[in-house]
């Protein structure tokens, strides 16, 4: 009885496990590992860039805060002297956010990479 106890309380925690949500920490963590950046850069105003890499100042947000994270990264750029650059962690339901920021940054020559939402 208490194996068959033990196997279904295992059983429930991988089940619960693979349900959470995985938080925007998750997403910038793993991009920027892939790009080689540096997480959390700190700058001189104790401000933080999620992603510094060669090129960019990457912030990287939800898609549905698009408008923040290309302030960040255009404040980010200019105290970096890289270029500015987003990531939005979106799913197929952010086409609209997409297009919006897709719309500022050709403007302003902001680089936009996409996180697929798991």
């Amino acid at each position: 009885m208490k194996t068959i106890t033990l196997i279904a309380f295992i059983l429930s925690l991988l089940t619960a496990c693979s349900s959470v949500k995985k938080n925007e920490k998750y997403y910038q963590t793993n991009f920027c590992e892939d790009l080689n950046g540096k997480i959390e850069y700190r700058l001189k105003d104790k401000t933080r860039v999620d992603c510094l890499t060669n090129d960019f100042a990457i912030e990287v947000d939800w898609a549905k805060k698009w408008a923040e994270a290309i302030g960040q990264s255009l404040y980010y750029s200019e105290m970096t002297n890289k270029k500015a650059a987003i990531a939005l962690i979106a799913s197929s339901k952010d086409k609209r956010f997409i297009k919006r920021a897709k719309r500022l940054s050709e403007k302003f020559d902001i680089k936009i990479f996409i996180i697929e939402k798991e």
